[in-house]
């Protein structure tokens, strides 16, 4: 039996009972047998741009069932698969701008899947800001730890919400956005002292510089005073 990690088990909790898998980037394809073991979805598919990763796919799906056949498809991002033939799209354990080019690389293909299940290891304020000016809502957000990092994951689905479109992708706003309160956790005060934290240190050391920079000063202590905010509404 396939057996999760707080992560990937996340993510798995996402995915609505009948709905046909495509797990992007599937390295051992855990996250999709786990899926189709469980019954969750009655179709996986599971990809990769590296032979090699696909290849660890393939001998675990011989390995935990050794008389199945599986689709693994060697690829680049959504170039594996057609417009409507899976219900739900996985990409996790990547950067967040490069989650918003495997999705920006074909906008209309992506709109054409029901939800989409997101991992970024970083830069997620952008990939928010894509997904929110480009069709899609955010329906959950979620924190869980895997080792002594906490990941973002993000479901989305097709239909636009108003967003404010004055604020560009680099914003805190994007970065720590109110929904994190929305759909708090049992994590959500720690990442965000976390972050705070990593917030006050780069604060500390623009204003030990030698030629210290205002703007910049200025520009971080409103990150500051953001994050306290955030964790005052816990």
């Amino acid at each position: 039996m396939i057996r999760l990690n707080d992560r990937l088990s996340a993510m798995a909790a996402e995915v609505r009972p009948g709905q046909r898998v495509l797990d992007v980037g599937t390295d051992h394809g855990y996250l999709p047998l786990y899926l189709w073991e469980r019954g969750i979805a009655p179709q996986v598919i599971m990809s990769d741009i590296s032979s090699g990763s696909l290849q660890k796919a393939a001998e675990n799906c011989r390995l935990y069932f050794p008389h199945e056949s599986f689709d693994l498809r060697l690829g680049n991002g959504l170039e594996v698969i057609k417009p409507h033939e899976v219900d739900c799209v996985i990409i996790a354990g990547m950067g967040g701008i490069l989650i918003r080019d495997i999705l920006a690389q074909d906008r209309a293909k992506s709109l054409a899947f029901q939800r989409l299940i997101l991992q970024p290891r970083n830069n997620v304020g952008r990939l928010r800001y894509w997904l929110l000016n480009n069709g899609f809502h955010i329906t959950r957000e979620q924190l869980a730890k895997e080792g002594r990092y906490i990941c973002e994951i993000i479901t989305a689905e097709p239909g636009e919400r108003a967003v404010s479109r004055n604020l560009g992708p680099e914003r805190i706003e994007y970065q720590y956005p109110h929904t994190l309160i929305d759909f708090k956790n049992p994590l959500t005060e720690e990442y965000l002292r976390r972050k705070l934290a990593e917030e006050e240190h780069i604060l500390a050391g623009l204003r030990q510089s030698s030629a210290p920079d205002r703007e910049a000063i200025r520009s971080r202590q409103y990150r500051i005073d953001y994050l306290e905010r955030l964790i005052k509404k816990l």
